[in-house]
């Protein structure tokens, strides 16, 4: 990152929230694996690369076509968030660095919300029981906007209900389709790979940090802050 500047001063943040504050992708990763072990398969890696930052029923439809499965994608889609729903409780947890990049904003004023591909009952849910749902001004979901991520209208749609316009914005993301979302809605890209992800695409991104504490990170975000 060095001397690199972003175009406009930061004046909010938009967070994915699967992989980049929540651990739930290692959560969706033994989903996927007990869904197709039932069916006789194995989750494979580029299976579960093409799923990850895909809206939920786009990601079942997507292990239904690629795996061949008899499945439709309501009943898939229910048992997997039956599945999910079982491991929830005794899995959930933050990603590194989660509750110092929220009070670093606090202490700055600046407002953040999450972008997210899951569904809304899920996200709030998810996010009730770490206790992040408080501290956001709102979240946005795939629910909400006309095309999920790989498309652009969710991050769109979070710098309207910011009140900035996508270049004043800080997007966080962990998967490639995500980044790609983020980087066509015009706002300033930062990969988090976990890994999940490590092997994902990140072009375009302003900057790939190791972790949410990288010191690049917080450093270029002092200086960002108009």
């Amino acid at each position: 990152m060095g001397d690199m500047k972003w175009h406009e001063p930061i004046r909010g943040v938009a967070f994915d929230m699967d992989g980049t504050l929540l651990n739930t992708e290692e959560v969706y990763l033994d989903v996927g694996t007990i869904l197709l072990a039932r069916r006789g398969k194995p989750y494979r890696a580029e299976l579960r690369r093409g799923m990850m930052g895909l809206p939920g029923r786009l990601a079942i439809e997507l292990m239904i076509r690629e795996e061949g499965l008899s499945d439709d994608a309501d009943s898939l889609l229910a048992e997997s968030d039956t599945v999910f729903s079982e491991l929830l409780p005794s899995r959930l947890g933050l990603m590194p660095g989660v509750l110092e990049a929220f009070a670093w904003l606090e202490a700055h004023g600046l407002p953040c919300c999450v972008a997210t591909s899951s569904r809304r009952r899920f996200a709030e849910d998810c996010l009730a029981r770490v206790g992040l749902l408080p501290r956001l001004q709102f979240i946005v979901t795939a629910e909400d906007v006309p095309n999920g991520k790989p498309h652009p209208d969710i991050y769109h749609a979070a710098a309207e209900g910011l009140g900035i316009n996508t270049i004043e914005m800080l997007a966080l993301e962990d998967s490639g389709h995500g980044c790609r979302s983020a980087v066509q809605a015009g706002a300033c890209t930062v990969a988090v790979p976990g890994d999940h992800s490590a092997d994902h695409s990140f072009d375009g991104a302003f900057y790939v940090a190791k972790t949410l504490l990288d010191p690049k990170l917080t450093s270029w975000m002092r200086r960002a802050v108009g």
